[in-house]
């Protein structure tokens, strides 16, 4: 993959959402490319597609948060509209990996880290290094959280 890639697919699909009038979505993309546009313009570089994928994960985490927010200030409107933007922000991460390849990668991680005969607290965050360069982009880091936690019992 190029560095561009990414970049590439979000200018085009800006440029369709602008053809199709497609407001809200064109509104979620300029955000998102504004994001990019000033993370590059603070590191002077162009991004990677894996410093993208970083960018729009946590554009997602942000939308979640609101969700929650919203949802306990009972505005319903405003939650659905950060879900919409979710929508469209996904569309931009890799394939999401399934519930059966998330707990076979955290597993795995548990395993090597009890093997090296870690516990406690420093296991946690071994096997968070471990499982976060493997499910970037493709797992909620939250849930992932959790199974940990559940799986070190």
């Amino acid at each position: 993959m190029s560095a561009a890639t990414l970049k590439a697919r979000l200018s085009d699909e800006i440029k369709n959402a602008m053809r199709a009038k497609a407001a809200e979505r064109l509104g979620t993309l300029r955000l998102l490319s504004a994001a990019i546009k000033q993370k590059e313009v603070d590191e002077r570089r162009e991004l990677a597609d894996a410093e993208i994928v970083a960018i729009v994960e946590k554009q997602v985490k942000q939308r979640r948060e609101s969700i929650v927010s919203f949802e306990q200030a009972g505005r319903a409107e405003s939650a659905a509209q950060e879900r919409a933007e979710i929508d469209v922000l996904q569309e931009f991460l890799p394939q999401a990996a399934s519930a059966e390849e998330v707990a076979a990668v955290v597993a795995a991680a548990v395993a090597e880290v009890a093997a090296q005969g870690v516990t406690g607290g420093a296991a946690m965050g071994k096997v968070m290094g471990l499982v976060k360069p493997r499910l970037a982009g493709r797992a909620d880091m939250g849930e992932v959280s959790k199974l940990i936690k559940t799986s070190l019992g």
